[in-house]
């Protein structure tokens, strides 16, 4: 009998010495995903924008998801009429701020007598709408608690993503102020739960003067640097760049105040912009399900990366360094 407890005792020798599995990194969570994780995006709720070649002749691409009711709604219905008139073609990229915003529009929308005229029926949204009252559901406390254990914030009272969107709430009962931008006069706070879309990279936004003006959503950016959080609930955000930014990052840095391209030269011409159901052979996208376990896990290891390269876990992260996975569907 020595022999069999010799060789019991070596396995579990061998066993006990055996390293722990390593944990997954964010990237091998996401490829691991089942694909009842991902969730179908609309052909009907992207906006795709066709640029000039480059100089190489290589076409250039970038692809829009924009977002779901109720946020934004008053500029998107702008911006799906503004697809569909064809305002932007024609139009281009008109600034490029290094570490901030491309933009880009009619490069005369200054000029009231050059100015490309806009298409009838667009809707002048009132500043109230940068945020949103969201379903009852939204504020439920587990999903609140889960998330504030990996999030931290300091421009919300919370952070949370819901249907595939990082979005800032205030805390159940925090009262919020407003200032009626004509008057200047504080109102008072609304009486339920708010929630507004918040600017990280990628972030696509309406471009507006002062205010009262809120923007029609004809000029629009996209967030190509540190996530610019201060603009949230002073901007409209619209949607998010989710192929192609590296069609405008890239671009030429602006050599005017503030990014704007001086002369006509400098920008990059705009061929056509489309509502994604209009543009023939579009491949189809999904986002990994931000309800889902995959996507809990993927947040959980941004935030505490256990992965061989790292030495200790950060123990929070910021919400807009937990980008949305999208993908084209396999």
């Amino acid at each position: 009998m020595k022999q069999p407890l010799l060789l019991c005792t070596a396995l579990l020798a061998l066993c006990a010495a055996a390293p722990a599995p390593a944990a997954l990194a964010p990237a091998e969570l996401i490829a691991a995903a089942p694909a009842a994780d991902w969730a179908p995006i609309a052909p009907s709720d992207l906006m795709v924008m066709d640029l000039a070649p480059d100089a190489k002749g290589a076409a250039r691409r970038v692809v829009i998801q924009l977002l779901p009711a109720p946020f934004s709604q008053g500029w998107i219905g702008n911006i799906r009429k503004l697809a569909v008139a064809k305002w932007w073609d024609g139009t281009s990229i008109n600034r490029l701020q290094d570490g901030y915003v491309v933009q880009w529009g009619d490069p005369d929308g200054e000029d009231k007598a050059k100015a490309k005229p806009l298409p009838p029926g667009l809707k002048v949204v009132p500043a109230q709408e940068y945020q949103s009252e969201a379903p009852t559901a939204w504020a439920a406390p587990a999903i609140l608690r889960e998330q504030r254990a990996w999030t931290h914030d300091n421009y919300a009272g919370n952070t949370v993503f819901h249907s595939g969107w990082p979005l800032g709430t205030n805390e159940p009962g925090e009262p919020l102020t407003y200032k009626d931008a004509q008057t200047g006069r504080v109102l008072p706070p609304p009486s339920t739960q708010q929630f507004w879309p918040i600017h990280c990279y990628g972030t696509v936004g309406v471009g507006r003067d002062y205010p009262p003006d809120t923007g029609s959503g004809a000029e629009l950016y996209a967030v190509i640097g540190q996530a610019p959080r201060q603009l949230d609930r002073n901007i409209a955000v619209v949607g998010r760049v989710i192929e192609g930014m590296e069609h405008l990052s890239s671009l030429p840095r602006g050599t005017g105040d503030i990014g704007f391209y001086k002369t006509a030269q400098e920008r990059t011409p705009i061929l056509a912009i489309r509502i994604g159901s209009d543009v023939p052979g579009l491949p189809r996208y999904e986002y990994l399900s931000t309800e889902s376990k995959s996507f809990a896990a993927y947040a959980d290891a941004r935030a505490n990366r256990r992965d061989s390269f790292y030495i200790r876990p950060a123990g929070g992260v910021d919400i807009c360094n937990v980008p949305v996975p999208v993908r084209r569907v396999p």
